[in-house]
């Protein structure tokens, strides 16, 4: 795209980003007593449509689909640059595929179709065995996924096989990417996932070998030290974060696991939140997509807190930071 063709795409969203939700906004969803009313709120800021159900999949399924749809228009032909950010899904139906097809039982309702590769073209590749199919950068993993559930049954070994590649896919993408967005992108996603599995192994009781197999090496974390470290537990986690960007994380995981988990997320929004002011590029149209998805996120933890009538203070410690 020409330079006068971002700064058009831009422009319309700098118009949408009015619409986005400010934490001010967030407090008075919030402040809501019941799931109807958060419902009712939601559609007096015009989510969802009028041929949406009033039920809060359904409206947020329809305003990431509102979204993309609006992204892709933005970009014309450059939509290659959304490849990236469907990689958790295209890899998610990879796992599908290759569980429902080794145990030969069919669930159809597993599987993405917002992604390169959905779920009926997914199962056929993998029960013909059809490697040559799949983008280059999934076929070893989908070889060895698959021999070593059909072999095994272990459908943990099945996932960090298949989660690896997909780490690595994301790692490659920002290192081929001309555009910066992806690049910090992609280096903050292949970050924070390697520090949740360090945290996770950690809690979990996971071998030093099960980390090096699951983590995906980046230029901001070193996965040999960071492993080493979770064996130490909390605080050799905690001391080792404190070398890197991710200082921040080690208190967040000494406050609690939500406050953690919301630090994870928060990062992918300071990593984004630059891109505003570059309006000759993509980043500014992906900032919006990245800052949607985080905004969708947030209301379905706040709709999910209030249907099960949680306290407001434990919602709010799980409410994400917002883009504006």
């Amino acid at each position: 795209m020409s330079k006068a063709t971002y700064a058009y795409g831009v422009a319309r969203i700098r118009a949408m980003e009015m619409s986005l939700f400010t934490s001010a906004v967030i407090e008075q969803l919030m402040a809501l007593k019941s799931y109807e009313s958060c419902l009712q709120f939601l559609e007096e800021k015009g989510w969802g449509g009028t041929d949406v159900p009033q039920d809060a999949e359904a409206i947020l399924a329809a305003e990431r689909e509102k979204t993309w749809r609006t992204v892709r228009e933005l970009l014309g032909k450059d939509t290659r640059i959304l490849d990236v950010f469907s990689y958790p899904n295209l890899f998610h139906n990879l796992k599908a595929a290759i569980k429902e097809t080794a145990v030969s039982e069919k669930h159809g309702s597993i599987y993405y179709e917002d992604c390169s590769i959905g779920g009926k073209e997914m199962a056929r590749i993998v029960a013909e065995r059809d490697w040559e199919a799949l983008p280059a950068n999934m076929r070893d993993a989908a070889k060895e996924a698959y021999e070593s559930f059909l072999h095994t049954k272990d459908g943990q070994l099945c996932d960090i096989i298949v989660d690896r590649a997909a780490l690595t896919a994301v790692i490659q993408a920002g290192e081929e990417a001309s555009d910066p967005i992806i690049r910090d992108y992609a280096e903050s996603t292949a970050a924070i996932a390697d520090i949740k599995i360090a945290v996770r192994s950690w809690r979990t009781g996971k071998s030093l070998d099960f980390m090096r197999r699951a983590m995906a090496e980046c230029k901001t974390v070193s996965t040999e030290r960071l492993s080493l470290a979770a064996m130490a537990g909390i605080d050799g986690i905690c001391e080792y974060l404190e070398g890197t960007p991710y200082r921040e994380g080690g208190a967040a995981l000494k406050e609690s696991t939500s406050a953690f988990e919301r630090w994870c997320d928060n990062q992918i929004i300071e990593t984004i939140r630059p891109q505003k002011y570059n309006p000759f590029s993509a980043g500014p149209i992906i900032a919006y997509m990245l800052a949607r998805e985080n905004e969708i996120k947030t209301v379905r933890i706040i709709l999910t807190g209030k249907l099960n009538q949680l306290p407001d203070d434990l919602i709010r410690e799980r409410v994400r930071e917002m883009y504006v």
